[in-house]
């Protein structure tokens, strides 16, 4: 197929870019001549986390409406004329076949510009509850690309394709050899149990909390199980003194700020307890994990429990809220551990929710488009 030019925008959360990162990867797996722009926000993830993969990136001043009375509200609207202006100016000079937003902040001028200037565009929404960025934009658009069905109460149904989330290539159903290999790199004990915690890489205060409630109770239900505990980079602090004070309670719990190797802690897993952000969610799909999702309460409308319910209704996963996992999390999640036929029907659910090839598909749309 030709090369392409695109311009790809979003980000603010690594369930944006990583995402934008795999179709980027696809694009130029497809044609390495094709030359790929990501346009993220100033001061978010994206600036970072894109450069390190090997792409340019510019950044544009625009941000979100803070929903308390805050001051930087008051900027807003200057800063998203700023950001339009930026915008038309980027697309002038790159030129691009096609624009591709993943949601977020800095697509929404982009796309807009876009789609002012003729230039075909396609959205990428990952959450089963679409942001307001997104809703906004799909009227605009040639193409929206879903992981959920029932998109069309936000988008005209006409331009949907079910694609699912791209994913990391990696993230497979654990073998015998990679459960094996994950002994040995996390230093766990292959004949006993495994339950991952994963609070993303700056840690979720209420796994952390429901952790460490669980562990100075002694661990009950916990008997021949150990735990591998992502805690997140901003609590690790706090983590290694409630360790070093648990002393021997902590003797089967292995907990670390960030986790390098995610296929293997996903292959040793027999239960896995996790937020359920769109990336994660479609992750875990692809491993084919029994899984208890916690919702983050502290995400707009609220998508991350709608991610969570469209795989409980299938019987594919488990939910407790945030509220709740203090009291009930680590009780549902060792109860679930001991019950190997729930566990089996759940990992077989799940994996028929898996979508392997979204990158592919939403190649063949960026395509189709141009």
């Amino acid at each position: 197929m030709k090369a392409l030019r695109v311009i790809i925008s979003g980000g603010g959360t690594g369930g944006h870019i990583f995402p934008a990162l795999s179709i980027a990867g696809k694009l130029k797996e497809i044609n390495p001549e094709t030359e790929i722009l990501f346009v993220g926000a100033e001061g978010r993830m994206e600036m970072e986390k894109v450069p390190a993969a090997g792409y340019r990136i510019i950044g544009l001043p625009v941000a979100g409406l803070q929903r308390n009375l805050s001051l930087s509200n008051l900027a807003l609207p200057f800063k998203i004329l700023k950001s339009l202006k930026m915008a038309g100016k980027i697309i002038d000079e790159f030129r691009p076949d096609i624009a591709v937003g993943v949601g977020g902040y800095a697509s929404a001028p982009l796309l807009w510009c876009a789609s002012r200037k003729k230039i075909p565009a396609l959205i990428q929404e990952q959450n089963g509850y679409a942001g307001l960025t997104n809703k906004i934009l799909g009227k605009h658009v040639g193409k929206i690309c879903v992981a959920y069905e029932g998109m069309e109460r936000f988008f005209p149904a006409d331009k949907i394709v079910m694609t699912g989330n791209p994913i990391r290539a990696e993230i497979v159903p654990g073998t015998a050899e990679m459960k094996e290999e994950a002994a040995r790199y996390y230093g766990l004990d292959p004949e006993k149990k495994h339950i991952f915690i994963v609070g993303g890489s700056l840690g979720s205060r209420t796994l952390n909390e429901s952790m460490k409630k669980w562990i100075s109770e002694g661990c009950p239900g916990g008997e021949g199980t150990e735990v591998l505990w992502q805690c997140g980079k901003y609590y690790k602090e706090s983590i290694d003194r409630f360790a070093a004070e648990a002393g021997d309670k902590m003797r089967f719990i292995h907990h670390t700020d960030f986790i390098q190797r995610m296929d293997l802690a996903y292959a040793i897993a027999d239960v896995v307890i996790s937020r359920s952000g769109a990336s994660s969610v479609s992750e875990l799909c692809a491993a084919e994990k029994a899984v208890i999702f916690v919702p983050s309460p502290n995400v707009a409308e609220d998508h991350q429990t709608h991610n969570a319910m469209a795989l409980v209704r299938k019987g594919a996963a488990k939910l407790v809220t945030d509220g709740q996992a203090p009291e009930k999390l680590m009780q549902t999640a060792c109860a679930l551990l001991k019950n190997e036929d729930e566990c089996r029907q759940m990992e077989k659910n799940i994996a028929a929710l898996a979508r392997r090839d979204a990158a592919d598909k939403i190649a063949r749309e960026i395509y189709s488009l141009v």
